[in-house]
C-alpha cells in the first residue's frame, strides 16, 4: 500500500489513499462540529481537514525529507458518483426554472473570463513578467483548473517561451482551489444575512442534510436502489462518453453520466411509472455527500505545499487580485443578474468555486451553504452544467484568441 521510491518519495497506493481521504473527511466534520465559526461561514468540511493534512505532510517533508504523494485514480470514480447523483436529482421543474439562470450565468461568466485574463496580463506586465504568464494565472488555471493548465502548458511553452508554464499553471490552479474553497461560503453568508434570505422550508438539500435536522432513516433497499441507479446512469454515461471520444469530442466523464441521470429521472416516470427511482431520497443525498467529501478531501490533502512555496513569488500578487475581482464580480454582477434571491446567493458561492478553483469546489461551497440554509435545486443543476461543460468550450476560444493577439 505504501512504496518508498528513489529521491525521497513516499508513494501511497489507491486503497490507502482513499482510506486517508475518509479519515480527512472525518477530521473535517469533527472540526466543524467543534468550531461553530466554520459552520457559520460555510467552510466545507473536507476543505478544513484537507488543508490540515496537507500542512501535516509538509511538516513530514521538512523533518524527514520525504515527499508524500498519492495515487489518485480512485478519486475520479468518486467524482463520477457525485455528479451522477446530481443528475438523478434533477427534475423537469428544475430544468424549466434553471433555463434562464443558466443563460444569465453563462453570459456573466463570459464577461468575467475576459476581465480575469485582462487583470492577469496587466499585473504580470506590471511586475515584469511576460503577458502570457497573466493568462496562465487567469482563465487557463483558474476557470480552467488543473486539467486545462496541464493541457495548455506545452502551447504556452512553445509559443510564448515560458519554460515553466506547467509549474506556473499547476501552482495557480492549486492556490485558486484553496482560495475558492475558503471564499465561497463566507460570500454566501454575507448575501444571505444582508438580504435576509432563506431556502425553502421542508425541502432537503441535494447533498447531505441540513445542520440540526434529524438524521433521515435509510434502509437496505433504499440504499441499494440508489447505488443501482448510479451505476445504470454510469454505464450509459461511459458508453456515451466513449462514442463522443470516437467522434473527436472530448468531455470529462462525469458530464455524460450527469446527463444520463437527468434523462432517466425525467423519462422513467413517464414510460415506466412502476420503476422505483431514488430521486431526492436520503440514501442518494448520503452517497452524494460522502463521494464529494472524500473526493475534495483527497484533492486537498495531496497538495504538495513545499512545491507551492518554491514557486510563489509575484504570482501570489496576481492571485490575490484575482480573488478580489471574483468576489466583487459575484457581489455586483452574478448575484444581481440572477435576481438577488436565495438561489442567486447559492449560485454566487458556486461561481466563486469554479471561477477560482473547479466545479467540485463549487459544489462543495454550495453544499455547505444549503446544509445550513436550505435546498437550492436550481443551483445544483445550473452550476455543474456551466462549470463543467460550457466553460471549457468558451475558455478554449478565449485562450486561442488571446494567444493569437499576444
Amino acid at each position: 500500500m505504501v512504496e518508498f521510491q528513489p529521491e525521497g518519495v513516499l508513494f501511497v497506493r489507491p486503497f490507502l489513499a482513499v482510506t486517508t481521504g475518509i479519515v480527512v473527511l472525518f477530521v473535517g466534520k469533527a472540526l466543524a462540529r467543534r468550531f461553530a465559526l466554520l459552520r457559520e461561514y460555510n467552510i466545507p468540511e473536507p476543505v478544513t481537514g484537507g488543508l490540515l493534512f496537507a500542512a501535516a505532510f509538509w511538516l513530514v517533508f521538512l523533518v524527514s525529507g520525504y515527499r508524500v504523494t498519492f495515487e489518485l485514480t480512485a478519486r475520479d470514480v468518486l467524482l463520477v458518483y457525485f455528479f451522477t447523483t446530481i443528475g438523478i436529482n434533477a427534475r423537469v421543474g428544475d430544468l424549466k426554472a434553471g433555463g434562464r439562470p443558466l443563460v444569465l450565468l453563462l453570459a456573466a461568466v463570459a464577461v468575467f473570463m475576459v476581465l480575469q485574463n485582462a487583470l492577469g496580463i496587466a499585473v504580470a506586465t506590471l511586475v515584469g513578467q511576460p503577458p502570457a504568464v497573466g493568462v496562465l494565472a487567469g482563465s487557463v488555471s483558474l476557470l480552467g483548473g488543473h486539467g486545462t493548465a496541464i493541457a495548455w502548458a506545452p502551447t504556452f511553452a512553445a509559443q510564448s517561451g515560458i519554460a515553466n508554464a506547467l509549474e506556473i499553471g499547476v501552482l495557480c490552479a492549486t492556490v485558486g482551489l484553496v482560495l475558492a474553497s475558503l471564499a465561497g461560503g463566507p460570500l454566501a453568508r454575507f448575501l444571505v444575512h444582508r438580504h435576509r434570505l432563506e431556502g425553502p422550508a421542508g425541502e432537503a438539500p441535494d447533498v447531505g442534510v441540513r445542520y440540526g435536522d434529524a438524521q433521515p432513516g435509510i434502509d437496505y433497499f433504499s440504499f441499494l436502489h440508489a447505488i443501482l441507479a448510479i451505476h445504470i446512469c454510469g454505464v450509459i454515461g461511459i458508453l456515451f462518453h466513449q462514442w463522443l471520444v470516437n467522434v473527436g469530442f472530448n468531455l470529462p466523464l462525469f458530464v455524460p453520466c450527469l446527463l444520463a441521470g437527468i434523462v432517466l429521472t425525467n423519462l422513467l416516470p413517464r414510460v415506466a411509472p412502476r420503476v422505483a427511482w431514488p430521486s431526492r431520497g436520503p440514501a442518494l443525498a448520503l452517497i452524494a455527500e460522502v463521494s464529494l467529501g472524500v473526493f475534495l478531501a483527497m484533492s486537498l490533502m495531496s497538495m504538495q505545499l513545499w512545491a507551492l512555496a518554491d514557486l510563489a513569488g509575484p504570482l501570489f500578487a496576481v492571485l490575490s487580485l484575482q480573488l478580489v475581482l471574483a468576489l466583487l464580480f459575484a457581489l455586483l454582477v452574478v448575484f444581481r443578474v440572477l435576481g438577488r434571491n436565495y438561489d442567486a446567493a447559492v449560485i454566487s458561492a458556486g461561481f466563486i468555486g469554479f471561477g477560482l478553483g473547479a466545479t467540485p469546489t463549487a459544489m462543495a461551497n454550495m453544499t455547505a451553504v444549503t446544509q445550513r440554509h436550505g435546498a437550492s435545486h436550481v443551483a445544483f443543476l445550473v452550476v455543474p452544467l456551466v462549470g463543467a461543460f460550457f466553460i471549457d468550450l468558451l475558455n478554449t476560444v478565449v485562450i486561442r484568441l488571446i494567444l493569437a493577439a499576444l
